[in-house]
């Protein structure tokens, strides 16, 4: 069994607290005993490198993944093999609208290494939508043979519930995500359409008092891309 969280923004994502670091996100799945996270920035794999190295060494899986934002507002957590994080972010890239970043109204967008010291900063707003619809998402991150959830489906902002109201014929979620607050069985009431898949709790951490409690317990030996695939796949995910 491996406690994993599959969505976390570090101090690349605008909305990131600037404590969200390499080395303190690190050390905080230490400290809270997870063996797995995905570092899901918005529109953005530029992060996961220097963390999933901190990781390695320190023995904390790290997945490679974005937080999409898709044409119709709908938030997607994305995540891939990392041997396809660089055609994943030429594909961000090509379709993040080039929206130069107002630090002052959205927050800086850093790539920072393990002491602290900025490597990048991305000039292009993060939060901007994509020029993709949900269906064309889902076709390019399973074409990658990546793994597609969309987020936070309880939030009444963002989410495919609040923005579709349902998740369009065709579409094939690997899971559906959670947020810490919302009530499983409530949401079945609202939406029965949604009985069928697998579901995954996440923290959707920006500030670091936010990172460590939310998480999902994986029924897998090895804390690996293609054991988290299989394991959604049999729905093997305790909440």
């Amino acid at each position: 069994m491996i406690k994993a969280d599959l969505h976390l923004h570090s101090v690349l994502s605008p909305c990131g607290d600037i404590e969200m670091t390499p080395s303190f996100i690190i050390r905080r799945a230490r400290e809270k005993n997870l063996g797995m996270i995905a570092v899901t920035d918005h529109n953005s794999t530029r992060g996961y490198e220097e963390i999933a190295r901190i990781g390695r060494r320190e023995g904390v899986a790290v997945m490679c993944g974005a937080e999409i934002t898709t044409r119709e507002e709908v938030h997607v957590v994305a995540i891939v093999n990392e041997n396809a994080r660089e055609e994943f972010q030429l594909w961000l890239d090509r379709y993040l609208p080039k929206i130069p970043n107002r630090e002052d109204i959205f927050g800086y967008q850093l790539v920072v290494n393990e002491f602290e010291e900025v490597i990048y900063q991305e000039p292009y707003l993060l939060l901007s939508a994509l020029d993709r619809s949900i269906d064309q998402v889902e076709e390019f991150i399973h074409s990658l043979g990546g793994i597609f959830i969309p987020a936070h489906i309880d939030k009444l902002q963002n989410s495919i519930t609040s923005q579709l109201g349902f998740v369009p014929k065709g579409i094939k979620a690997d899971a559906l995500e959670l947020s810490y607050r919302s009530d499983l069985q409530l949401l079945l009431k609202k939406y029965p359409w949604i009985e069928n898949y697998t579901f995954v709790r996440s923290s959707d951490a920006h500030y670091p008092d936010d990172f460590g409690d939310v998480f999902s317990v994986f029924d897998i030996q090895e804390p690996s891309f293609e054991a988290l695939k299989e394991a959604l796949k049999l729905k093997k995910v305790i909440l």
